[in-house]
């Protein structure tokens, strides 16, 4: 092994250090985004829901 300054080897740990984190926040990142539009697409069906019930409803007075 080529025998190098002590601080170049810190610069590599350095960098492989910071391409770890930067994988692993964009991992967090992505499973919170997904649990947020889980929720809202959640949010959205029980909307279309009530308003199909609410129509449903409306039809059914008419008749």
């Amino acid at each position: 092994m080529i025998l190098l300054p002590w601080w170049v080897y810190l610069c590599v740990l350095g960098i492989l250090y910071s391409g770890y984190m930067a994988f692993s926040t964009t991992r967090k990142e992505r499973i919170v985004e997904e649990a947020y539009i889980e929720k809202e697409g959640n949010v959205y069906i029980e909307r279309m829901m009530k308003e199909r019930e609410s129509r449903k409803k409306n039809e059914d007075e008419e008749n």
